[in-house]
């Protein structure tokens, strides 16, 4: 009666916030969950989940292996497309239900959704992940080679890792019984590393994904710090800029003057350092990528080069400059967005400059309900054996797939592989890090599975 009347006053009190929502159902986890004896200690049935998960690595290490020998860079359709079936069968072992969503629409191979509808009533997970990577079929990086504990290959840690232990830690609680109730959606996309535009057609199954779920885990990589395993609850967005600049051109021997302006290259120069005095604030960088200025200027087709042509006589009469602008939240985005229009739209005399914007990835920022889930993953932490994790810095993050559902869900990031050199040549992946990162995401899966967290 007592219990019963706590747990119906934290959830009122506690009902109108995610962190609220999440702090709540992990409370009462230990005492409505039978599977639990402790929070911090490891039931019969969790103890169950560690044998499972140790007869996991061998497997889990020869799919990494499968997986990797599969070219997928993200224009390969077909090599996508191959990853993906290897994946289906998996899943669908598993007892999920598993589709193929084309996406010929934007030009990709398509992704995958599999649904798992558990029989119980806990939290309703999304897992996310990928199944390309930045190797194309051109590359000469193309093989998984092992040498002791560490692996070498493309794609090696960004991400077959994450998905050789995505289907590790499935199948540790198939084993071990605890996977029949979970209540679990998956989405792999084909083009997380170059996605397809509009983003409203090769995000959409994401996001409505998100909107029948309570929390996303997502299996890219684990980040590490000094040696330490990090827990990240935090992306940076991922948006691009164009300033363009046109001015009136003549005789040098005019420059600066009232009638001859001070050409594009000053102004250029003008708004790119306005930028970096006026915009800098705590969680924001703003990259300029790319310059071009002079009598003639243009930029290439896929906006990584271009042509500029000029005298040292003569004013230049065109300029324009490219860059990235990444925040920690999609508010932080549209304030630096108006201060840049700004500094732009202050010109010199005898130039005209106009800016663009091209959305990207959006924010994930900190939430309390996202702590809160980093928080009983260190309970497990500590229940195997493992250090805490500390929370990452988000700056040292790049954009990412779950970034798409932040504004909808809490979420933790880094279930994926231990690894080094991501999107180059020599990307290799920690091969110690498959037994406790299988461990981790079984255990919490299984945790989520008999807690509801109610969706926002």
């Amino acid at each position: 009666m007592i219990i019963e009347f706590a747990a119906a006053r934290i959830a009122k009190l506690m009902k109108h916030t995610r962190l609220i929502a999440l702090t709540s159902s992990l409370a009462l986890a230990v005492i409505s969950a039978p599977v639990f004896s402790a929070p911090n200690a490891l039931s019969a049935s969790e103890k169950k989940i560690i044998r499972a998960s140790d007869a996991q690595e061998g497997p889990a290490l020869q799919l990494l292996e499968k997986l990797v020998n599969i070219n997928s860079g993200t224009m390969n359709l077909e090599g996508v497309a191959q990853v993906g079936i290897v994946m289906r069968e998996q899943l669908e072992k598993l007892s999920f239900v598993v589709r193929w969503i084309p996406m010929s629409e934007v030009g990709r191979a398509g992704h995958i959704v599999a649904e798992h509808r558990g029989s119980g009533h806990g939290t309703r997970m999304l897992l996310i992940g990928h199944l390309d990577t930045v190797f194309e079929k051109e590359s000469t990086f193309q093989k998984f080679e092992r040498r002791g504990d560490i692996a070498e290959g493309p794609g090696v840690s960004d991400m077959k890792g994450g998905l050789a232990i995505m289907i590790g830690a499935l199948n540790a609680m198939k084993n071990a019984g605890t996977l029949a109730p979970a209540h679990i959606t998956i989405v792999l996309t084909g083009d997380e590393e170059r996605a397809g535009r509009p983003f409203s057609v090769s995000r959409k199954d994401l996001v409505d994904a998100a909107s029948q779920s309570d929390v996303a885990l997502e299996f890219e990589g684990l980040a590490r710090e000094d040696g330490h395993d990090m827990g990240s609850i935090a992306r940076r967005s991922s948006s691009n800029w164009l300033v363009t600049t046109t001015a009136k051109s003549g005789h040098s021997s005019g420059v600066f003057s009232k009638n001859a302006g001070f050409g594009a290259n000053y102004e250029i120069g003008r708004i790119v350092d306005s930028f970096r005095r006026e915009l800098p604030e705590p969680n924001a960088t703003f990259n300029v990528g790319l310059i071009l200025g002079g009598a003639t200027a243009d930029v290439n087709a896929v906006n990584t080069g271009g042509n500029a042509a000029g005298k040292d006589n003569v004013i230049a009469a065109k300029a324009m400059a490219r860059g990235d602008l990444r925040t920690l939240s999609n508010e932080q985005t549209t304030r630096l967005r108006e201060k840049m229009q700004v500094i732009v739209a202050q010109n010199l005399n005898g130039a005209e400059s106009k800016i663009s914007f091209e959305d990207g990835y959006p924010a994930m920022p900190p939430t309390e309900g996202s702590r809160a889930l980093l928080r009983q993953l260190n309970v497990i932490n500590a229940a195997l054996g493992l250090e805490a994790m500390g929370e990452l810095d988000p700056l040292k993050r790049g954009a990412g797939d779950i970034s798409f559902v932040a504004d909808k869900i809490d979420g933790l990031i880094g279930f994926g592989a231990a690894g080094e050199g991501e999107h180059a040549p020599g990307e290799t992946i920690d091969l110690s890090c498959l037994d406790r990162q299988i461990k981790r995401a079984a255990l919490l899966m299984t945790r989520l599975s008999h807690t509801r967290m109610a969706h926002q």
